[in-house]
């Protein structure tokens, strides 16, 4: 076995990949055997770090510096003073602009408050290697169960640790394989729900390119525990890192022997079967995703039954998503009571969250259960860029709600969300700044929904339009009062009786803008004024006459010639003329131009 006194991790997810991360391996490998050191390095491609904002990241060990920005330009200077000289180029060190730099990762302000269990093996391990989760522990769940536990353990111990579903809803785990152990039927199935469509969300990508053997173990877990011996991936086509990597995975267990006939040398067998997205968001509903597995067009079924009574083929069936799964071997491995020591009371264990939006540190974070949102933003997240002011967050995609800045101190956790009318959500955590206007936002998440409504019930097909041409009428300065009213009642409306929780949520960042910004949507309708200046038709351009010196430089870039004045005298702009495009503010030198 090959020993090696360095090993340089460099990554491999999607964002990085696209950053030119995996011509990085090939530079690094010229540079290696041109140093003479190819028999003690070792170059391993690996998932996400999670510091998305900072790609390409290298990181190399026993140090455990991380290397940020890197180019190839970079990677003599890595190889020849930190391979070579043991020097580290601190310069490329994440954290680098901080008056005393510690080279540890872990030790920075992106990566000390987080606690890794779903992402524990991302940007640790090659991916592609089952070798490697191994030697992570992997698979060692799957024995224990198969050969210490029945699969009542099995389902007390995920009842014990409470582990809740962390695909939205927040459905106990066990309770829901429990349901499905107890419904008779030769046949039952397990599903695992990797289409992940909320705008900005990745979480269960980073961990399918990062660790899909995990997901696999798991599926395996659960198939045991519920009595199915077939599971099925539904993972997103736009995702073709990670189908290659579990189509790998997939063909590498079946190899050692730890997803086929008699697993473990036992009676006990499961397959894992992927299938491609239908590339519609409301494919991410359970019996939508089903009934899509199934070959048909993805829409929901009624509930009850339920799918732990029927389900797939109207068999018994399972369905968590990929970092529910993900927490499973580790839960199993370690104990139920060592799970819930973190987070909270009612929320155990952590949450992975896909930070985005107005803030420095853009990327992928995993916190306890009752981090709260300011810590988020802040310490980890790095604040909000050019120093401007906090002012709401969204979480839970277009399900979810705006929290506001008042309410920066509020832990997260299912219930406390909820209780602000807000929710997890799969993990979407959307930053935004002073600049930002809500009544905007809301229109943005709904047009959203509107889209991607199957339009299988009038609620959500009629209702949500409706919703977004009155959001649309008011951005267009055609506001009335009477439109306000008529949000609330389409929203109580869609929520009572839409079909499936995407048209029973979709009202939410509606209601939840309006509980907290309401004067923005009073200053649209009544002022007739975009108090962010976001809103192209509310906004309107002057030309301030004691700034003006008359130079013309705004009269000569405005495209639509509505802006006339003589050289040296104040000049003025025809508002009837106008676009709103900002360009005359733009080229002004004199800040002569203001934007109300």
């Amino acid at each position: 076995m090959q020993i090696y006194r360095a090993h340089v991790l460099i990554c491999g997810g999607t964002g990085c990949t696209s950053s030119g991360s995996i011509g990085l391996m090939d530079e690094f490998e010229k540079c290696i055997k041109e140093a003479n050191i190819e028999n003690e390095i070792k170059i391993v491609k690996t998932g996400c770090f999670g510091l998305c904002a900072e790609g390409p990241i290298v990181v190399i060990y026993p140090e455990g510096c991380m290397y940020c920005r890197v180019t190839k330009e970079d990677i003599k200077e890595i190889v020849e003073e930190h391979l070579v000289k043991g020097r580290i180029v601190k310069r490329l060190l994440e954290g680098a602009d901080a008056p005393e730099v510690d080279t540890s990762a872990e030790q920075t302000d992106f990566f000390k408050k987080q606690y890794r269990i779903a992402l524990r093996n991302c940007g640790k391990i090659n991916p592609e290697s089952i070798e490697e989760y191994i030697a992570e522990e992997g698979y060692m769940a799957l024995g224990k169960v198969l050969t210490e536990m029945t699969p009542e353990q099995v389902i007390q111990t995920i009842l014990d640790s409470e582990l809740r579903g962390r695909g939205g809803a927040g459905f106990p785990t066990g309770r829901k394989w429990e349901f499905a152990r107890r419904s008779v039927s030769d046949q039952k199935f397990v599903c695992c729900n990797a289409d992940e469509g909320d705008p900005g969300a990745f979480m269960d990508r980073s961990i399918l390119e990062g660790d899909p053997h995990v997901v696999l173990e798991a599926m395996a877990i659960a198939g045991y525990a519920i009595g199915a011996d077939k599971g099925y991936i539904y993972v997103r086509a736009e995702y073709p890192i990670a189908v290659q990597r579990l189509k790998t995975a997939i063909k590498q267990a079946k190899e050692y022997g730890l997803l086929g006939d008699n697993i473990f040398g036992t009676d006990f067998s499961f397959d894992i079967e992927l299938v491609l997205g239908a590339g519609a968001f409301v494919c991410g509903e359970e019996t939508a995703l089903m009934t899509s597995i199934e070959g048909m067009r993805g829409e929901p079924r009624p509930r009850p039954p339920f799918p732990a009574v029927k389900g797939l083929w109207q068999q018994p069936t399972i369905l968590n998503n990929v970092e529910t799964y993900a927490n499973i071997p580790v839960i199993i491995n370690n104990g139920p009571e060592w799970f819930k020591q973190i987070g909270t009371e009612k929320s155990r264990g952590t949450k992975v969250f896909a930070v985005g939006g107005k803030i420095k540190n853009t990327g992928l974070v995993e916190i306890p259960m009752g981090t709260t949102l300011r810590e988020v933003v802040y310490e980890i997240g790095g604040g909000i860029p050019g120093d401007k002011k906090f002012k709401a967050a969204q979480t839970g995609g277009p399900s979810g709600g705006c929290i506001p800045a008042s309410l920066i101190d509020t832990p997260i956790d299912y219930d406390s969300l909820i209780k602000i009318g807000s929710m997890m959500g799969s993990g979407g955590l959307i930053v935004m700044d002073e600049d930002t206007c809500m009544v905007d936002i809301a229109k943005f998440f709904l047009e959203f929904t509107v889209e991607e409504s199957c339009g299988k019930c009038p609620p959500c097909r009629i209702g949500t339009k409706r919703m977004y041409d009155i959001l649309e009428k008011i951005t267009n300065g055609n506001g009335e009062l009477s439109d306000i009213d008529d949000l609330y009642e389409l929203a109580e409306g869609i929520q009572s009786s839409a079909l499936c929780g995407l048209g029973q949520t979709s009202p939410n960042p509606i209601l939840s803008t309006l509980q907290y910004f309401k004067d923005e949507y009073i200053a649209h309708v009544v002022e007739k004024r975009c108090p962010a200046g976001v809103c192209k038709s509310l906004l309107r351009y002057r030309i301030i006459a004691d700034k003006c010196r008359g130079c013309s430089l705004c009269a000569r870039h405005c495209p639509t010639n509505c802006i006339s004045g003589e050289i040296k005298k104040p000049y003025v702009i025809d508002e009837s003329k106008c676009i709103k495009c900002g360009v005359c503010m733009e080229k002004c030198k004199f800040d002569a131009v203001v934007r109300e």
